[in-house]
């Protein structure tokens, strides 16, 4: 949902080129994304967050009071924690600036619509942050990873997505899920997030 045609323009290309994902609908302002998502019912939503009339961050809460299922992901100029949190807060499960790498975007898009969250690297770096403004001065147990798992760890700490992790590593994409999925059940880690605050906290960034 975007109220700049050419942008929503561009994004419908986008997804159109990718064959597991259907646009199965475009808002140009948010009393009308409420609608179409009463109408259409999609995975995904794609929510700017400035736009007339009905802004992004009231069109998601109203979105997931009627829908909780609903997966909103946040697509914005607007790089700030004035955005970042409000949004958040009304049920937005990540936060993408418009600068994004379309085959990020596209994971982005497959991550939500599998339950995951995805963010751009600043804005996962400040959720990391104020995570741990308030940690344990405790040292934190050792992680009953492997090798391979402590750098996918680590490359997840430093915001990277799973095609850049691939990328940095040499191995295929399918691989890289595969170790997330495994570091994510041994850590108890439900999504990027923690596995982000993770890193952290055993300094692997």
């Amino acid at each position: 949902m975007d109220d700049q045609h050419l942008v929503r323009m561009g994004l419908r290309m986008l997804f159109d080129s990718a064959p597991d994902i259907e646009v199965v609908g475009e808002a140009a302002n948010g009393s009308d994304a409420v609608r179409l998502v009463d109408d259409t019912v999609p995975d995904v939503v794609l929510m700017d967050l400035r736009m007339p009339g009905l802004d992004g961050v009231a069109a998601t809460k109203r979105i997931m009071s009627a829908r909780p299922s609903t997966r909103i992901l946040a697509l914005t100029t607007f790089d700030d924690d004035d955005h970042l949190y409000p949004v958040l807060s009304a049920g937005a499960c990540g936060f993408l600036v418009k600068d994004t790498a379309p085959a990020d975007l596209l994971d982005a898009v497959r991550r939500a619509a599998e339950g995951d969250h995805a963010f751009s690297p600043n804005a996962l770096a400040r959720l990391v942050d104020q995570a741990l403004s308030t940690r344990s001065t405790t040292s934190p147990p050792p992680l009953p990873l492997t090798r391979r798992e402590h750098e996918i760890l680590a490359l997840i700490g430093e915001g990277l997505s799973n095609p850049e992790i691939a990328d940095r590593l040499k191995v295929g994409v399918t691989t890289v899920k595969t170790h997330v999925s495994s570091v994510m059940i041994k850590t108890g880690c439900p999504n990027r997030i923690r596995l982000a605050i993770l890193a952290s906290q055993h300094n692997l960034t």
